[in-house]
């Protein structure tokens, strides 16, 4: 880097915020309202005890409004800066000023991480220099997108697989070379994978830069749910070690996957950041503008929490607000993703006070905004502060995790009292949660697993949790389960126990491939992955959290099943050359729906009833009949009959081995008797193709 003269700093501009390239520099903004003082410090390393250079902004001529701003010629893409901002230390008002903690850019477009960052050294009084995160000048012309888009593949073409970028090749059975497991190249080397298993997208846990040491002593935060920065990649999935490292290898890797037809929706968190409550570090947002960017309590001199970490991000005041949209326009416009999987989003529809509001502005922000018009967009539609809004979430375009469906599913299908009148409704999208209307039904997205909780192995495998190796005793994790052990708390060589657990394995991904609404898969249930009993494994970065290849081998069949569920589900219909439905969903949605019980047209809905059917019978006359046993014992059901003549198929046995578990088309054996035997735990669908 050039030495600098005075003469070669000029005034800048307040917009666009951020580091931005231009022709013959780069221009410098920020948003600090009551700083006093703002220095622009530039670094030639991340690790540097003191800037190359600092350029303090004189009030007068780098100031307009509540925007600091500065133009420095000369400057390329790759240069480290950070801030330090001066201002008044007065928590009672809200303002926590630090003169002596390097910030990073709220608005910075990449973070480089020194070997020797501290977090304490973030918290504890003094400067901390050499220790603090730094934000880099990042110039996207020069990357080449090839002619890459979105894809916007419509709803009901959408299955979704949620993973993490780093547990997905960490494991040393992925086959990936050791440099790159972990990071966006190591994912681009399994996207092969991810096309055979079927699926359409990918949810990728957070990737924007967090704090790996927000974690107990001694372990790494590794889900990634503690952000510094909304614009920036997350270094630590990045093989290089430049600068501009993580920037180009994310863009690579969602080229690579658009070019394979997967989508990316990016698990997004606006609802805190890792500067956590008034003892935690000021990394960012605290050292310049503390009263805006957070919910403040009554006492200001303490944060609102509704998020169960320590502060709440301030997402309708009018910068946050701004500062939301301007990340979800950036990832759109320059890094190409195509939608958003909003974490804890009801945190989005509570005012500066954290009162809930009836139209948040920034929930129609992001539902009106043209550049993100088409994007996909899934709320996590509650909060730790007790707002649960699944099914009246606000906004038209808005999908929702529905929570719902993942407890009375679980609930029914352990065989729990009082549950079956509830699975009618979430196998037809939910309309008593999301309304009658077709559009409404719409709107959910259905799971059993998620990453916050039992993979599906362990959901099936265990009674209690078993997070011992989280370092709090226990404590942490929720203690709702609704899980079955199937007979053994935790890993069997008992053959009837594991022959049960596989087949409750298979009826759940059944269920939720066959529901209406949008499937989403957790990464590795396909080949029961398994926590080892742990129900929050957020700091467990190791084989705990790893996806374990090997396994592919020894549940081979899961995976085989869970193929056949997603391919079915997309073309199953062509396939059959029923009327004009490309997919399952699109039959589905216009099929009328009888319900039985173990006798046609007579469902049993007491309480201690454990069993269901379905008839679906579309209006050019193709039909599918679900039977659904979570009894402990066999029962036959009775079987409509076929007055046109074309018998039923066996297309689904979760009671069987593979691969008579589930059938291709082509080759479904026909069933002609009047009733079928279904097996305890096990679910069974026939269908009956015209003419046949």
């Amino acid at each position: 880097m050039r030495q600098l003269r005075d003469v070669d700093v000029v005034a800048g501009n307040s917009f666009p915020l951020g580091a931005v390239r231009q022709a013959d520099g780069v221009n410098f903004s920020v948003y600090s309202k009551n700083a006093t003082a703002v220095d622009l410090l530039l670094f030639h390393r991340a690790e540097d005890v003191n800037p190359a250079r600092t350029i303090s902004l004189d009030p007068a001529k780098n100031r307009t409004y509540f925007y600091w701003h500065v133009f420095v010629p000369g400057l390329q893409a790759g240069q480290i800066y950070g801030y330090r901002v001066t201002g008044p230390y007065d928590p009672v008002r809200g303002w926590r000023f630090d003169p002596r903690k390097v910030l990073l850019d709220p608005y910075g477009k990449s973070v480089v991480v020194p070997p020797s960052y501290s977090r304490r050294a973030a918290s504890d009084a003094g400067e901390n220099t050499a220790t603090a995160m730094k934000s880099v000048v990042v110039d996207h012309d020069k990357f080449d997108w090839e002619g890459d888009a979105p894809l916007r593949h419509p709803w009901a073409r959408t299955v979704i697989y949620e993973m993490h970028v780093g547990g997905f090749t960490r494991h040393p059975s992925s086959g990936v070379a050791p440099e790159r497991r972990g990071t966006y190249g190591g994912l681009i080397e399994k996207i092969p994978y991810l096309q055979k298993l079927g699926v359409t997208a990918v949810e990728l846990m957070p990737v924007f830069q967090f704090d790996e040491q927000d974690a107990p002593a001694g372990l790494k935060n590794y889900w990634g749910y503690q952000p510094v920065s909304f614009f920036a990649p997350h270094s630590g999935y990045s093989q290089r070690k430049d600068s501009l490292g993580p920037v180009d290898e994310f863009r690579e890797m969602i080229k690579a996957l658009h070019r394979a037809g997967l989508e990316v929706i990016l698990d997004v968190v606006f609802n805190h950041t890792a500067e956590g409550g008034v003892d935690g570090p000021t990394i960012c947002f605290r050292g310049f503008a503390n009263d805006a960017y957070y919910i403040l309590d009554q006492d200001r001199s303490r944060y609102a929490d509704y998020t169960g970490t320590g502060n709440t991000l301030n997402a309708n005041q009018p910068i946050v607000r701004r500062m939301i949209l301007d990340s979800l326009r950036y990832w759109v416009e320059e890094m190409h993703v195509d939608g958003f999987r909003f974490d804890l989003a009801s945190i989005l529809a509570r005012d500066e006070m954290g009162r809930p509001m009836q139209d948040p502005p920034v929930i129609w922000d992001i539902e009106t905004d043209p550049v993100l018009a088409g994007t996909k967009l899934i709320a996590e539609a509650w909060d730790a502060g007790g707002l649960y809004q699944v099914g009246s979430f606000v906004g038209n375009a808005w999908k929702e995790w529905n929570g719902k469906f993942r407890d009375d599913i679980r609930s029914f299908m352990r065989g729990d009292s009082g549950t079956v009148t509830k699975v009618p409704h979430r196998l037809v999208a939910s309309p008593d949660v999301y309304g009658p209307e077709k559009w409404q039904q719409k709107r959910s997205i259905n799971f059993v697993t998620c990453h916050d909780g039992f993979t599906l192995n362990d959901l099936v495998s265990y009674n209690v949790k078993h997070n011992e190796s989280n370092g709090e005793g226990n404590r942490d994790g929720t203690d709702d389960n609704l899980s079955w052990n199937c007979g053994f708390e935790g890993p069997t060589e008992d053959p009837a126990v594991e022959t049960l657990r596989n087949r409750q394995v298979k009826n759940l991904l059944t269920m939720t491939l066959l529901a209406q609404g949008t499937p989403m898969l957790l990464m590795g249930d396909e080949c029961r992955r398994t926590q080892h009993g742990n129900n929050n494994a957020y700091c467990d970065d190791d084989e705990t959290s790893w996806f374990d290849w090997t396994l592919l081998e020894r549940h081979g069949d899961v995976c085989r099943f869970v193929q056949r569920l997603v391919s079915h589900r997309l073309h199953l219909v062509s396939q059959l050359r029923w009327h004009d439905y490309p997919t399952l969903p699109d039959f589905l949605r216009e099929a009328s729906f009888q319900i039985h019980g173990v006798k046609l047209d007579q469902p049993d809905w007491g309480n201690e009833s454990h069993s269901l059917a379905f008839t679906a019978r579309g209006p050019a006359g193709g039909m599918f009949h679900i039977m659904i046993n979570a009894y402990w014992e066999a029962l036959a059901f009775e079987l409509p009959l076929r007055e046109e003549g074309a018998g039923w198929r066996r297309w689904i046995d979760t009671s069987l081995a593979s691969p008579d578990d589930i059938c291709e088309m082509e080759e479904a054996p026909p069933f002609a008797g009047p009733r079928y035997l279904v097996q305890s735990h096990s679910i069974v669908c026939l269908f009956a193709q015209l003419g046949s």
